[in-house]
């Protein structure tokens, strides 16, 4: 017998009966659009049976995500968990609350993402139409966009943290429900193929110092996955990466507004059949990500990105590509991120006794 609730935030559905822990649960950030309500309606498709937790800033976008799912999918089980990638005590709060919730996690989409206010090169755009390199240019919009970029409250890049840092505190604190060396668990990373060694410092990391911190996060995602695995196959948790090429979202939105895409239309349509990049919709943007999803994680190569292709014809399909990058220096990257949680994890603390301390002398 199945029960329907909506409290509190959030809004599930509960099987009273012993197979219901056998469900493989799925965690996906930034759930409630885009490419992750996309991922979600996909992966429902080929198995309601799962267990989906939408881990959404927005609730109110999340709850009308799960009800529709629900609806779709009666005989899924869905939950919703409020989490800001780019504030860190509200992913302290969301893993303590998952850790409540769950004993295990199968999986884990880190795919909420920002690029904040991008501004397109238009000279560079002109001159790329006219180079070799066109195709090249429109795949990976290498050179085309530059973006701005802030300081958080944590003190943290924008950019890095919401892309980055957020995501690998998140997976630090569910480490109890990942390593499980007799059931492997996957990490699977929403990157990009407009990540660009070049754009990226281990020196600054946090890319304050450049103008194209998307592309330098991405990088540094592709880094991360790389490190992860390096230091956690062996307790059963597989990461990998994959790139859904250029979809139409409220992220390719901010480029172009919707009408400028729809007269580009035509052209693009045509470009497809040189650019596989061209994947247009979430739907096919979800392509590689799905893909992953099914595979045995320990027989994946870390060093390889999943690409969502699209033909000219609309057919959906996977390419590999070797990443530009070397295990030496994602550990070192790797090991930075974990003095950079060590601080951040000491302010936090000294913050949380100031303010017992402000409040017990009230």
């Amino acid at each position: 017998r199945r029960t329907s609730e909506s409290s509190g935030g959030v809004c599930f559905t509960a099987w009273k009966c012993e197979c219901a822990k056998m469900r493989k649960v799925v965690l996906i950030t930034g759930a409630s659009s885009g490419i992750g309500l996309a991922l979600c309606k996909r992966l429902l498709a080929e198995d309601d049976e799962l267990h989906l937790c939408l881990a959404c800033r927005n609730m109110s976008k999340a709850e009308a995500v799960c009800a529709a799912l629900l609806a779709s999918h009666p005989t899924a089980e869905v939950t919703i968990v409020q989490v800001d990638v780019s504030n860190l005590q509200s992913v302290f709060r969301a893993s303590k609350e998952l850790k409540q919730r769950f004993q295990r996690l199968d999986c884990i989409y880190l795919n909420a993402g920002i690029m904040p206010n991008p501004q397109l090169n238009i000279k560079a755009l002109f001159f790329g139409l006219f180079s070799r390199k066109v195709i090249h240019m429109f795949s990976t919009a290498e050179g085309l966009l530059t973006q701005g970029d802030k300081i958080t409250a944590d003190g943290l890049q924008e950019v890095f943290e919401t892309n980055v840092f957020g995501h690998f505190i998140l997976i630090r604190e569910l480490e109890p429900l990942l390593c499980h060396s007799d059931n492997p668990s996957q990490l699977i990373w929403t990157s990009s193929r407009n990540a660009r060694k070049s754009n990226f410092s281990l020196e600054d990391f946090q890319h304050s110092k450049g103008k194209e911190p998307y592309s330098s996060s991405k990088y540094a995602t592709d880094l991360l996955s790389v490190a992860l695995n390096r230091n956690f196959n062996q307790q059963g948790l597989y990461s990998n990466v994959a790139c859904p090429g250029t979809a139409l979202t409220n992220l390719t939105y901010g480029i172009l507004p919707p009408f400028i895409w729809t007269l580009l239309m035509p052209a693009i349509l045509l470009l497809r059949f040189f650019a596989n990049a061209f994947t247009l919709t979430p739907y096919n943007g979800t392509e590689a990500l799905v893909w992953l999803f099914h595979q045995k994680p320990e027989s994946l190569n870390p060093l390889i990105k999943y690409l969502s292709a699209t033909t000219g014809f609309g057919r959906n399909y996977i390419m590999t590509q070797k990443m530009d990058l070397d295990e030496d220096t994602a550990e070192k990257f790797y090991q930075k991120l974990l003095e950079l949680e060590k601080h951040i994890r000491v302010t936090i603390q000294k913050t949380d006794n100031q303010a017992r301390l402000s409040g017990s002398c009230l």
